[in-house]
């Protein structure tokens, strides 16, 4: 049987740029091998949901994956907690969320806290949170952890029943349609509260929490060295966690195998897609340590892919890296 790689490379379109000479970056690119591939192979089109429909990467990684996103919804929040590691079941809120800077008024100045947030950062602002926030609205508990750069998720369990994923989003960079959430061009944003999506008491109280930690981790935040520190260096502070893509229910994907016949591995970089893999019962494929150097870093992957899938069928590579400037 034939391997297959299955290579993503995630944000890879762009627009044409004055600076290139009208071209898009891609066009300017020297790009010989995907060159090869298309001259010899066949190329398409394809929209994840339908045309003029801007999915969230969750949304369209389980469509390039073979399932539909509207036979199994699913929230990028417990997507991305599966994908760290984190225990998560039925009935616990989870979020994804960002540390992100804000002014006085919660009007949101960066929603990446300036991209430069480093993980040493991030863990200590996360720890903190984690040490000193109280949710006093309800018997709950929760757990708030870092991932990759200014990215974190949040899980919210209550003690003393279940809490749905029916809440709006305090980041409003995303709007709800239907059970996925679609990226909408972003102007003036402030922080909002978060709201039930129906009238249940247990929506009600899920919101109020999400409200009460939203605050309280404001308040730890903007007192926080790291951020008084980032500021004295000309940074903009991680002073508040934008959080959305509520979910409370573990989608149940059949797995590769049993949908196609084959083996998968997987490599990537960020929870989501890690989340959605192994959900689909796929076999992680850990990353090499980084070198510093990125040249260095994708031969390492290459090679670690490469040994890897004489043991399976195929491997899903996805790679994150051409989306990070957007």
């Amino acid at each position: 049987m034939k391997k297959l790689l299955y290579v993503v490379l995630d944000g890879l379109g762009d627009r044409p740029s004055p600076s290139l000479n009208g071209k898009t970056p891609l066009e300017a690119a020297e790009t010989l091998n995907m060159d090869f591939l298309a001259k010899n192979g066949k190329t398409g089109l394809m929209f994840p949901i339908r045309k003029g429909f801007a999915p969230e990467s969750d949304t369209a990684v389980i469509s390039i994956l073979g399932y539909d996103p509207l036979k199994y919804p699913s929230s990028r929040g417990v997507l991305e907690a599966y994908g760290v590691g984190l225990k998560i079941e039925d009935g616990m809120l989870a979020l994804r969320c960002n540390f992100a800077s804000v002014d006085n008024d919660w009007r949101i100045i960066d929603r990446r806290s300036g991209g430069d947030l480093t993980f040493d950062e991030a863990l200590k602002l996360a720890e903190s949170v984690n040490r000193e926030v109280k949710l006093i609205s309800a018997p709950a508990e929760f757990i708030f952890k870092n991932t990759v750069g200014y990215r974190a998720v949040l899980i919210i369990k209550r003690l003393d029943g279940k809490l749905p994923g029916k809440s709006s989003e305090v980041d409003h960079a995303v709007v709800r349609v239907g059970v996925i959430c679609v990226a909408k061009a972003e102007g003036i944003i402030k922080v909002e509260k978060c709201k039930p999506l129906d009238d249940s008491v247990e929506a009600n109280l899920a919101a109020k929490l999400v409200n009460e930690f939203t605050e309280k981790s404001f308040d730890v935040l903007s007192r926080h060295e790291v951020n008084a520190k980032r500021i004295a260096e000309g940074k903009l502070p991680a002073n508040i966690i934008l959080s959305r893509d509520a979910g409370s229910t573990v989608p149940k994907f059949p797995s590769f195998k049993k949908l196609y016949n084959i083996t998968f591995g997987f490599m990537a970089e960020m929870p989501v897609e890690k989340g959605i893999a192994l959900l689909c019962g796929m076999v992680e494929i850990p990353l090499p340590p980084s070198t510093g150097n990125l040249k260095e870093d994708y031969k390492l992957r290459a090679k670690k892919v490469l040994e890897s899938i004489e043991n399976l069928d195929g491997v899903y590579i996805h790679i994150k890296g051409p989306d990070e400037p957007g």
